[in-house]
């Protein structure tokens, strides 16, 4: 994990950060200014300052201003970043293996969270036609007006034929039985910051910067709200870490309250079936490991990683790493049953990545090589442990299905739930 530098920067440091990043055009950055000047005016309205949790709600789903709400592109090798199914179709092709045997013992239905742009649905899609296995409905959440026209576009593309399977939602729905699926989705969830003080708890907070400008944000530092400073004295007590030192003065770091919530809320949403979240993340005892005392706030602006979350509001993505065992109790809190836990690696591995792989033998061809070439490279991409493959995790949860059950083929081996 990258190392981060302290939150107290100065506006030099930020300025410095500014110049190393490449600059936006004009369009962009007048976006980023009218995003600007909406959170200003709220930090004005509420007294002077707002949670940084508000702050990253707003910078990445403000109507029509935030990073996701708004047209820039974000996935892909011209974007900010690329995710998994946007790097191979294979990533699509091997998650669907794991579908379609959950279908045997569910719905024949997925919901997907945030499709980004489309790729996995389009990857999905693809392999369970081939298994004789398609979905009667694929229904997709997403927020973003642009993200689902990238997604329509996508699909029109790839699977125009089974493009008419797919509808679009605004909210989670009623109830749901089926598949749920969300790749690199609990990450950019709003997360609240917060460091160990002499005194007790700070929890971070978002102001003005005091520069002529006016036109820059700051951390500002204030005692925790109750519930966040209960959150956080409860952590070196709770099972997840039992025997593990308490925080030092000084440490930094994060909890999502938001991204256990809607956990909390899918959970009174799926009344029969399974529910896999894919991100980069840690079990509670090594995501506030006394040596990751900075935190995992991350930002990704060009591909380029980097920990300041003001540089360019509405531009870049913020994201914090995933407690998985925070997900996981609010699941059983919510009546679902932890059904699986392991590394994409295994998972990958588990769902037969090597075989399908092997089905894509090179052709003699120049093209054919090259396009073998590719492959192979993405499938180390996302197996490597210097890559994605030890960095990012996989969870099943569920109800009405065993932890026990043969469905769940990319759980058979490695399964760590006991490290959570």
């Amino acid at each position: 994990m990258p190392q981060h530098s302290s939150m107290n920067r100065t506006l030099s440091d930020s300025r410095s950060r500014e110049h190393a990043l490449p600059q936006p055009d004009a369009d962009a950055l007048a976006h980023s200014a009218r995003l600007v000047e909406c959170i200003r005016s709220e930090i004005a309205a509420t007294g002077g300052s707002i949670a940084f949790s508000r702050y990253m709600e707003l910078a990445l789903y403000a109507p029509g201003l935030g990073y996701y709400s708004a047209g820039s592109r974000k996935l892909g090798a011209d974007g900010d970043f690329i995710t998994a199914p946007e790097l191979t179709p294979l990533f699509g092709h091997v998650l669907a293996r794991q579908v379609a045997a959950l279908f045997q013992v569910t719905s024949h239905a997925v919901l997907e969270v945030g499709a980004g742009s489309g790729a996995l649905a389009a990857s999905l899609l693809e392999k369970l036609e081939q298994l004789g296995q398609l979905p009667a409905q694929y229904l997709i959440l997403e927020l973003s007006a642009d993200l689902r026209e990238r997604t329509r576009n996508t699909l029109a593309a790839r699977v125009p034929h089974l493009a008419g399977r797919v509808a679009w939602l605004d909210r989670l729905p009623p109830s749901f039985s089926g598949v749920v699926l969300g790749n690199e989705v609990l990450d950019a969830m709003p997360a609240e910051v917060f460091r160990v003080a002499t005194d007790g708890i700070e929890e971070a907070r978002v102001i003005v910067a005091a520069d002529a400008s006016g036109t820059r944000f700051d951390w500002s530092w204030h005692p925790a709200s109750g519930a966040l400073r209960a959150e956080v004295e409860a952590l070196p007590n709770s099972r997840a870490m039992r025997a593990s030192p308490p925080l030092a003065t000084g440490y930094r770091s994060e909890v999502s309250a938001a991204a256990a919530g809607f956990i909390r809320s899918l959970a009174g949403v799926l009344e029969h079936g399974a529910a896999i979240f894919i991100d980069y993340g840690f079990p509670r005892r090594e995501y506030y490991h006394p040596q990751r005392s900075q935190g995992t706030l991350m930002c990704h602006y060009r591909h380029r990683a980097h920990d300041d979350p003001f540089f360019l509001p509405g531009l870049q993505d913020i994201t914090a790493h995933v407690d998985f065992t925070a997900i996981a109790d609010a699941a059983v809190a919510g009546g679902l049953a932890v059904l699986g836990y392991t590394s994409q690696a295994q998972f990958l591995i588990n769902c037969g990545i090597t075989s399908l792989l092997s089905e894509q033998l090179p052709r003699e061809d120049a093209s054919g090589q090259a396009a073998y070439l590719a492959a192979s490279n993405a499938a180390q991409r996302l197996l490597s442990p210097a890559e994605m493959g030890e960095l990012f995790k996989v969870m099943a949860l569920g109800r009405g299905i065993g932890d026990d059950d043969a469905s769940l083929i990319g759980f058979a081996r490695g399964d760590k739930i006991d490290t959570l």
